[in-house]
């Protein structure tokens, strides 16, 4: 498990320091999208591992929206079973939606900044991936 919660870590900081590099000046208004999905089994335990335990310290059992900010909007539609879908929004100005169509999917949309709009559909069944999207 520890080692699991390691390989998480290293995604989001890799993520995280990938991103720096894309980020323009605030006057230049926009955003920036990344997409991330398991390449192996490992890492969809990982990822999987990290929605669940945000889920759990957030008290979302199979889906949950949590903004914080104005002027936001999501939604999150869920057609199957054991589906773990996340749609938090940070900021202000998001668009937001996420659809799972199938059993045992697990994606979060994190949208951070102002002004991101991001729609994901999951098809299929056992799928993971995580959307972050930045504006400015």
């Amino acid at each position: 498990m520890t080692k699991s919660l390691n390989t998480l870590a290293a995604a989001f900081v890799a993520v995280s320091i990938g991103t720096a590099g894309l980020v323009t000046p605030a006057a230049a208004g926009g955003s920036v999208s990344i997409s991330v999905a398991p390449a192996n089994a490992k890492q969809e335990k990982a990822m999987r591992a990290g929605l669940g335990l945000y889920a759990l310290y957030n008290g979302i059992r199979n889906g949950g929206i949590r903004q914080r900010g104005t002027g936001n909007s999501a939604g999150l539609v869920q057609n199957g079973t054991g589906n773990l879908g996340i749609v938090h929004q940070e900021g202000r100005g998001h668009d937001g939606t996420l659809q799972q169509n199938g059993n045992g999917n697990s994606h979060g949309l994190f949208q951070f900044g102002r002004n991101t709009s991001g729609h994901v559909a999951q098809t299929g069944n056992g799928g993971t991936g995580a959307t972050f999207q930045f504006g400015w």
